[in-house]
């Protein structure tokens, strides 16, 4: 189901049982911009499915339960970039919006700024990526896909000829298609905003027909590079294989059989067409919890495995192109890295998006935490590093 109409730039919705429904919004220009007022920009987060036509992913008549843990997370004192911070710093100077805190799946922390409650839906943005490549993870575990090792075009019939002939699946998810891309948000000629501009468009097949069209850098397999692009490639690649849209089939295989509390929604690249694989999801912080728990319970519902075995381990773990070279890169996800404060990040990963979005994993110590911000630019607004703030809460609940 199609929740919006037309771009809503600047504009307001419709109001309904949302409780930010009625609130002004900013364009999706300025949001790339880095020119939002901080209320604007927090009104803008929560609201992003008027700035786009969005689908629903419906959730189901059952709920996952998120008890309260008996030992919550209290203050928390901690190194970051040469100062020491505790959780009020945190949640502060890097304008933390909303966080979740599970160890063994109870809630240790839950705290809602700026007028968020548990109903608010908040953006992803790039978090998106991470749960398109579960898609095809889950894709292939029933056998829509093949595999990894599979030609993009095998799928996307319509690359033939273009870049990604060549190109594998496995290529997309380590973003090493060997593509040219220049990823910069905030440059009004990148190839992100030229993509973002066939995203405003609206019309069916922009977006495709841009990646179509760019030339070849690297031999695919053989250079990582950053490419927001590969993500829409990746999810034409589930929608052709399945024969349905990916908020249909995330509803479908994730969202409604884990017991996802409330409906999500995701920007559709025109109106009722596909869905932008690479931001534009949007859904409640507990929401995200019970997502990074999936992905921490192996892909697993109840008795049954939504995912390949090992897909979860691989997905979150550094990948190597074909020359031998190490990625710090999974499949669309983020092996957590050290840092002088974290020298140990414990086989964590996390699924990160711009402004300040995180979805961090440590499957040794079963914990998941959620941060939503809104930050003032896409990048390099985060005071304090967030991997550090992770590291102590892991060691705080230890």
């Amino acid at each position: 189901m199609v929740v919006s109409l037309g771009s809503g730039f600047g504009t307001h919705a419709q109001a309904d049982d949302y409780p930010h429904a009625s609130e002004p919004i900013g364009s999706v220009r300025q949001v790339y911009d880095g020119v939002l007022t901080p209320d604007l920009a927090v009104n803008t987060f929560r609201n992003i499915a008027r700035l786009f036509p969005s689908r629903t992913v419906a959730h189901g008549d059952k709920v996952y339960p998120l008890p309260t843990a008996a030992r919550q997370l209290g203050q928390i004192k901690f190194t970051s970039r040469g100062k020491q911070w505790d959780l009020f710093d945190y949640l502060a100077v890097n304008r933390v919006a909303g966080i979740l805190v599970l160890k063994e799946g109870q809630i240790a922390l839950e705290s809602y700024q700026y007028g968020n409650t548990a109903k608010t839906r908040w953006m992803s943005m790039s978090v998106a990526k991470s749960i398109t490549s579960t898609l095809i993870g889950a894709a292939i575990k029933q056998g829509y896909i093949g595999g990894i090792d599979d030609p993009v075009t095998k799928y996307v019939p319509t690359l033939a000829g273009s870049a990604y002939e060549g190109v594998s699946i496995r290529d997309l998810l380590t973003m090493s298609s060997g593509v040219r891309w220049n990823e910069t948000y905030t440059d009004p000629r990148s190839d992100r905003r030229r993509l973002l501009d066939a995203q405003i468009a609206q019309r069916p097949g922009a977006a495709l027909d841009l990646m179509k069209r760019l030339p070849r850098a690297a031999e695919p397999g053989t250079h990582n590079n950053y490419n927001t692009g590969e993500t829409l490639v990746a999810g034409e690649v589930v929608h052709n294989a399945v024969k349905r849209s990916l908020s249909d089939y995330l509803s479908e295989r994730i969202w409604r059989p884990f017991g996802m509390e409330a409906d999500a929604t995701w920007w559709l690249a025109s109106p009722d067409g596909i869905e932008i694989a690479g931001s534009g999801f949007s859904a409640t912080l507990r929401d995200y919890g019970r997502f990074g728990l999936f992905f921490l319970n192996g892909g697993r519902v109840g008795g049954e495995e939504i995912l390949p075995a090992g897909w979860t381990q691989d997905a979150g773990s550094p990948q190597r192109l074909k020359n031998g070279k190490k990625l710090d890169y999974g499949f669309f996800w983020w092996p957590a890295t050290p840092t002088p404060e974290t020298p140990d990040p414990q086989g964590a990963f996390l699924a990160e998006g711009i402004f300040g979005q995180y979805l961090y994993l440590n499957p040794q110590q079963h914990i998941v935490i959620v941060v939503w911000s809104a930050q003032s630019k896409p990048q390099g607004m985060d005071i304090v590093d967030d991997l550090d703030f992770f590291g102590a809460v892991v060691a705080a609940l230890r």
